[in-house]
């Protein structure tokens, strides 16, 4: 006898999915929603705090205002047609008004937000990674809790002016990947950030490219201002810091990472950064 086999009863499932998207948009109209108060106060400074989980990703965008991107936790990836920038805790990113750009969680991230009103005072001309200090962090921390409408003769409006005082003074840190425009050399950049030990010659990246090697090099100089050997190493690096941030052990990091050792790892992070990988963080 041959048994009918019934069609199994996906609905259950499905509707689980369609609530779970349903909710995902609705957190992220939300989300929206909240930062355009934040940037249309008529107020030139407001600071606002949101919690992401591991893996979630905000699609491309742009802020009216300039803003500075603190995590007290966890990494962020931020991406634009340019570059990509990586921000470990204890770092912060500055964003140009109007950049368009992505921001990938990793690991779970509660980000701090600073919006400038464009004009406020001579800030940094390009986006850039700054050095949080203490100070800085405190500051952003109270800045959270002061009210989008201060009044401009308030203790909110001093600490914001603190705070912008304090942003002019950050170093900038080498935190920046810069991202090359030909769609060739940009898939090239894309394999090498999915698997930063692959050690292939330049020869077989251009081959890969459709390109001689020396047009290859000359057109990624160009598109990126570094060399390709150079953009290597710094794609390495700030991947790694991820994988640290992540708690992983430093010998894995190396090794996952187109090291040969753990010491040649730790050489190259101290002669790019100013201290061992394990002193990075604290």
């Amino acid at each position: 006898m041959n048994t009918v086999r019934q069609p199994r009863n996906t609905a259950p499932a499905r509707t689980a999915r369609t609530a779970d998207k349903t909710a995902t948009a609705a957190t992220a109209s939300a989300r929206k929603t909240d930062h355009l108060r934040f940037e249309s106060t008529p107020m030139p400074m407001a600071a606002m705090a949101v919690d992401y989980a591991h893996n979630e990703f905000i699609a491309s965008h742009s802020h009216r205002r300039a803003q500075l991107l603190y995590a007290i936790e966890g990494v962020m990836i931020i991406a634009s047609a340019s570059g990509r920038w990586v921000v470990p805790p204890t770092r912060g990113v500055w964003l140009a008004a109007g950049l368009e750009h992505t921001v990938q969680m990793s690991g779970t991230v509660k980000m701090r937000t600073v919006f400038v009103e464009p004009g406020t005072e001579p800030l940094p001309d390009t986006s850039c990674v700054v050095e949080i200090t203490p100070l800085m962090r405190e500051l952003i921390l109270a800045a959270i809790d002061v009210p989008i409408d201060y009044a401009s003769d308030s203790r909110g409006a001093r600490l914001m002016r603190l705070l912008l005082d304090e942003l002019i003074a950050l170093p900038v840190l080498p935190l920046y990947l810069p991202w090359p425009r030909d769609t060739r050399l940009a898939h090239v950049c894309d394999r090498l950030t999915q698997a930063p030990c692959d050690d292939a010659t330049i020869d077989d990246w251009a081959r890969d490219a459709g390109l001689s090697a020396k047009t290859f090099q000359r057109r990624f100089a160009r598109e990126t201002g570094v060399t390709f050997g150079r953009w290597r190493q710094q794609a390495r690096l700030l991947q790694a810091l991820e994988a640290l941030a992540r708690g992983e052990k430093i010998v894995n990091v190396a090794l996952d990472h187109g090291y040969a050792s753990q010491s040649a790892f730790a050489a190259m992070f101290k002669r790019h950064f100013g201290v061992p990988p394990s002193a990075f963080y604290r």
